[in-house]
């Protein structure tokens, strides 16, 4: 650790459009998420991205950027796109591998990976026509739309920048958006 922050500087968020169609509103809002998780890390050195939130709990803000690039990765690269990519952060051996495994992670090279991620998944969504398209492959026996996706996702961040919120609080006293 160099002792400076591990994420130097944040992602531009923009606030999503007031009025728009559906497509344009559900991938602001999706972007915004996407960059409120990465604003509630920027400034803090790799020991505090690691800091766990309370016993017995592994949730730590890089566990959250871990998760967060392997659901990207899973929801469009394998359900929409069907690429069959595999988990980068667990196993079937260690179903919790993202949140649990973050004493020796690289920071950096885990952050990349998450921008990376989501690059790849504004690429995929770019791809696709229509909200109504299908994915390629189905969860759980069912059909998947492009729609029912990017809602999910919005859901998935949002659930889990409540927990960034928390942790952050937790480790510096920063509140906010």
């Amino acid at each position: 650790m160099s002792g400076g922050p591990a994420v130097p500087t944040g992602p531009e968020r923009t606030d999503p459009p007031f009025v728009a169609d559906e497509r344009p509103m559900l991938e602001a809002w999706l972007d915004y998420h996407r960059a409120t998780l990465v604003t509630k890390c920027v400034g803090l050195e790799e020991a505090q991205l690691r800091e766990r939130s309370a016993p017995p709990s592994t949730l730590s803000l890089l566990g959250l950027v871990r998760h967060m690039a392997e659901v990207e990765r899973n929801w469009f690269r394998n359900v929409l796109a069907d690429e069959g990519a595999p988990p980068l952060f667990y196993s079937d051996d260690d179903p919790d591998g993202d949140f649990d495994r973050v004493d020796d992670a690289e920071v950096a090279g885990d952050f990349a990976t998450f921008h990376a991620e989501v690059d790849h998944a504004r690429e995929r969504v770019a791809a696709v026509g229509s909200l109504d398209d299908i994915g390629r492959r189905q969860r759980r026996g069912q059909d998947v739309s492009l729609r029912w996706i990017l809602t999910h996702m919005i859901e998935e961040y949002a659930r889990h920048n409540g927990h960034a919120d928390l942790l952050r609080q937790r480790i510096d006293g920063t509140i906010g958006e």
